[in-house]
């Protein structure tokens, strides 16, 4: 899609809020559903062993890492929050970046809204998992997450493919100074 014109500051604000709240609600809209319809720690066959459902409250990271330090959480998911919207109003003028953004921001904003307002308490509350994939165990405890980790995972990876491909916030590529081989040749 090259040669679109940039987005504005209010088209590329548009598209992230919209993006991030319905991922906010899709977030928990099906957090609210597995509290109220799975057991609490017992695992629920959906596909095999491929996939289960399996409700924990997770008061750390990733594989309920860094347990005792909830807030710090909660303070980085806060920062998030605050950073992506300042730099979608300062530079964010691509769609795919627009997209991305909104996407990552209503991951964090899931999982912000339950340290913020769960149990055990305003900031240091435990995040609702209950997608759980045995083979997919790092070694570690199994992969147990929600909505809101599967949109911050999957649109780090874009953001990190972006970086890599050169994409910008408003869109233009940086140019490769590569030097050119030139077809005359080298004189002595």
């Amino acid at each position: 899609m090259r040669g679109r014109a940039p987005l504005h500051t209010a088209a590329a604000g548009i598209i992230v809020a919209i993006l991030a709240a319905s991922v906010l609600a899709a977030d928990q809209l099906s957090k609210y559903l597995a509290i109220e319809n799975l057991p609490l720690r017992e695992a629920v066959p959906v596909w095999g062993e491929f996939l289960q459902w399996y409700l924990v409250y997770n008061p750390g990271a990733a594989f309920s890492l860094g347990e005792g330090y909830t807030w710090i959480f909660t303070i980085a998911l806060g920062v998030v929050a605050v950073a992506i919207p300042v730099i979608v109003i300062r530079s964010v003028r691509s769609r795919v970046w627009a997209v991305t953004l909104g996407l990552l921001l209503g991951g964090v904003l899931g999982n912000l809204f339950d340290r913020l307002f769960r149990e055990p308490g305003f900031g240091i509350g435990h995040v609702v998992d209950f997608i759980l994939t045995p083979w997919m165990w790092f070694w570690m405890n199994p992969a147990i997450y929600n909505v809101a980790d599967i949109f911050i995972v999957t649109m780090m990876i874009v953001v990190a493919v972006l970086i890599l491909r050169g994409v910008r916030l408003d869109g233009t590529r940086e140019s490769a100074d590569v030097p050119t081989v030139s077809d005359e040749p080298v004189g002595d």
